[in-house]
């Protein structure tokens, strides 16, 4: 099972640079950071864009994987994603990998000054973003004229150095996500189920997250694709366990080793942040980030 970490992109960069590079040397294999205008309790302080700050962390690290988890439509487009991806790729010697989801109805839907979409509405949207995007990172010239997007010639030369193009982690649950996920997707992303989150328990998450497994299985059933292709990534901190796997390396080896039984790939733990959501005790979160991944095999 491989640990990864979440860096929020709330630093600036004289403090941030030495965060993403002690995860590096912590040995995670990849770092992400939100791409959001905002984003709940930390809408009223520093929030820096996603991909300038992955950028810089591509110049500062050399070995540990980058990527967003997740992007979403909400304010982005394809043709302009397409080319800043590819430049990341590049500045990265492509260690990027793409998470990318539908979107919610928070402050990035309406920040645009749009109204926020109806839920069909950001699946629609997402439905057509993704192979978009999919053909604009694996192609030189593109047209496509779509309900919500399109591109006129739309040129993506030299285009990704990873071949065909970088990996998308796709964040989904839903029957539509999870068909996007298995045709589309290098790996799947979830955060269990955000129902469960206030007042269900560990055992029910599980269950929630088997269910899950087992729709992105049948998904890839359909298209005769083998399920095993793709990771499974579980982004922790909205499951009912919350903060409990950061309280010591046990805790933690439990907590994902339970998660690995039923097909996670891949954990995803919040580098801490005092007085927050994420708050953690920081030489813990080293330990576990040193110790654990060897106990989990």
């Amino acid at each position: 099972m491989r640990l990864s970490t979440v860096i929020l992109p709330i630093y600036r960069w004289s403090e941030g640079q030495k965060v993403w590079q002690r995860a590096e040397d912590l040995g995670f294999h990849a770092s992400y950071t939100y791409d959001h205008l905002s984003w709940r309790t930390f809408r009223d302080g520093p929030w820096f864009g996603a991909v300038p700050t992955l950028t810089a962390a591509a110049a500062a690290t050399r070995r540990m994987r980058l990527g967003t988890l997740v992007t979403s439509p909400n304010f982005r487009h394809p043709v302009t994603l397409a080319k800043e991806l590819i430049s990341l790729d590049d500045i990265s010697d492509g260690r990027v990998t793409l998470g990318i989801g539908a979107g919610g109805s928070g402050f990035d839907a309406t920040t645009l000054g749009q109204d926020p979409w109806s839920p069909r509405e950001r699946a629609d949207r997402f439905a057509e973003f993704v192979p978009l995007l999919d053909q604009l990172l694996s192609e030189d010239a593109v047209s496509h004229t779509g309900t919500y997007y399109s591109a006129v010639e739309a040129r993506n030369i030299p285009g990704c150095v990873q071949r065909p193009r970088l990996p998308f982690a796709v964040a989904a649950t839903g029957p539509r996500g999870m068909k996007l996920a298995a045709r589309h997707g290098q790996g799947w992303v979830t955060t269990g189920d955000p129902k469960l989150f206030a007042s269900g328990t560990p055992e029910q998450s599980r269950a929630a997250v088997r269910d899950q497994i087992a729709r992105l299985g049948a998904a890839c059933a359909e298209i005769g694709r083998d399920p095993a292709e793709l990771g499974r990534t579980l982004l922790t901190g909205f499951t009912p366990e919350r903060t409990t796997p950061l309280e010591s390396v046990d805790a933690f080896v439990d907590f994902a080793g339970r998660y690995g039984e039923l097909g996670i790939t891949e954990i995803v733990v919040h580098a801490p942040i005092p007085d927050s959501d994420f708050a953690a005790d920081q030489a813990i979160f080293e330990k576990i980030a040193i110790e654990a991944p060897a106990q989990l095999g």
